[in-house]
């Protein structure tokens, strides 16, 4: 017999799990969310890997080399000028540390608000819904619920002959804490992390170069997008070597040793740090128990439905540990889902409008369909772009690289993709995904008044150039 009875357990307190909780909470369901992360000082720190070790601390970053990339390299073409510049990591790493609090204090706040109950450990699904909390003393106990959702989130991949140790081959948390700027950063992988993190310590002086496997760059962006990209990378100094194979890397007193073989074969690079960021998994490890019920696929992945539903009664699989993009929104979008399900209530996630943001700079952003998917799929397009470089407040700002792609049918004129790369573009996705999300057409977006002089026109001119009428450039 359990010690309490909830009606909805939530097993993870990431992006899928603590909004999903709040939600349940808020639809006035008993909730309970069980998660393991803990701050510095020891404490539960709700929030997952995004808040604590991704998206947020990773922003901070971001936004922090940034400013010191302007100051050493853009502001003097504003007039502005500083003598001897310098960085203070200590402080640059503490500032991102005071603003994970922050946001994993605030998830402790709204549990508190919506009376949901926090349990720290480690939680394991059991057979009739009943969950085993593990805390780190090692005292173990249980719940029970109607309804139990695994939130469990995912972990980074570790290469066998690259293990992490925390110092010279880290992940992307051990990339986040840097006690000083590498002078040679190795970076494992060209996706995401490897080219947010990667750009964070090129911008502070390091020399990073990125190996990835892979001959295409950003594979699953649209090619035109990537090739803007790529070019702006190379320009910003970051060694980009596509087609590359890591074999080796070993730990010596003078750096970590690389072999890794490309095109022109078997080649040799030292670096003082190493960050292995070749993709994640589910982290679905001592989730379950053997009588469950619930299934993994071959990726380790749990088995849903489309309403995120793994076929046990009352058990439930949201986030990165289940199929689909590895997203925090999208996770968040799920866990709403589930739990309006569960209050019999209708929930709904499109995965065809789920837009996808790297914040480097230029920022890139797209959601839809790549011209590549539409060409393979038969399905008629028309395009329509235009460049960052003709709208007035990107030159203003200094910041006019990149480009918006809009792909729409060539039918019904139905917007089918939309791809951008260059300032704000994160910001910029929200309204094309709202456009698609009303099944909108170019034309929509062409007839909306955008402000002048905002980026946002950069979309509406793109807009306009689906059908051959741009107004700033030759169509």
């Amino acid at each position: 017999m359990s010690d309490q009875q909830f009606d909805v357990i939530f097993i993870g307190a990431g992006p899928a799990g603590y909004v999903g909780a709040i939600r349940a909470a808020q639809l006035g369901l008993k909730v309970a969310c069980i998660d393991f992360f803990a701050g510095p000082d020891g404490k539960q720190a709700l929030g997952g890997t995004c808040l604590n070790v991704g998206c947020i601390p990773s922003k901070a970053l971001l936004d922090s080399s940034r400013q010191f990339h302007n100051l050493t390299h853009s502001f003097d073409v504003h007039g502005i000028s500083a003598d001897n510049p310098r960085i203070d990591v200590p402080t640059f790493i503490g500032r991102k540390d005071k603003i994970v609090k922050q946001f994993t204090g605030g998830v402790a706040t709204l549990f508190k608000a919506n009376k949901i109950t926090p349990f720290f450990g480690r939680g394991k699904l059991l057979k009739g819904n009943v969950v085993e909390v593990a805390a780190a003393d090692g005292s173990k106990q249980t719940i029970s619920a109607t309804n139990v959702v695994l939130a469990s989130g995912s972990v980074p991949i570790e290469l066998p002959f690259a293990k992490f140790d925390g110092k010279a081959i880290v992940d992307n948390a051990g990339a986040l804490d840097f006690t000083e700027v590498p002078k040679r950063l190795g970076v494992i992988g060209a996706g995401v992390i490897g080219l947010e993190l990667g750009s964070v310590w090129k911008r502070l002086g390091s020399e990073v170069t990125i190996i990835e496997a892979l001959p295409d760059f950003l594979g699953a962006a649209d090619a035109d997008i990537a090739k803007v990209a790529q070019r702006e990378f190379k320009k910003q100094g970051l060694d980009i070597k596509l087609g590359a194979k890591l074999g080796k890397a070993e730990v010596k007193k003078d750096g970590v040793h690389l072999v890794y073989t490309d095109k022109d074969g078997e080649q040799k690079l030292v670096v003082d740090k190493l960050l292995v960021a070749v993709g994640r998994r589910a982290y679905t490890a001592g989730l379950l128990a053997d009588d469950t019920g619930v299934k993994l696929d071959e990726r380790g992945r749990i088995v849903v439905d489309e309403h995120n539903h793994t076929g046990v009664d009352g058990v439930w699989a949201i986030g990165d540990a289940v199929r689909g993009p590895m997203l925090a929104h999208k996770g968040s979008e799920e866990g709403v889902a589930v739990a309006e399900w569960i209050a019999g209530k209708a929930g709904h996630v499109d995965f065809d409008t789920i837009p996808w943001v790297i914040y480097t700079e230029p920022e890139i952003a797209w959601a839809g369909k790549t011209e590549k998917e539409l060409k393979d799929a038969g399905i008629p397009y028309k395009v329509g772009s235009f460049p960052f470089a003709a709208i007035g407040r990107a030159v203003a700002m200094n910041e006019a690289v990149g480009q918006v792609k809009m792909l729409a049918h060539a039918d019904t004129d139905r917007i089918l993709g939309v791809h951008m790369v260059g300032p704000g573009v994160s910001e910029l996705i929200a309204e094309c995904v709202v456009a698609m999300e009303f099944k909108g057409s170019s034309e929509d977006l062409a007839r909306i008044v955008h402000a002048h002089p905002t980026l946002s026109e950069a979309v509406h001119e793109a807009a306009l150039s689906v059908d051959k009428r741009a107004i700033h450039k030759g169509n």
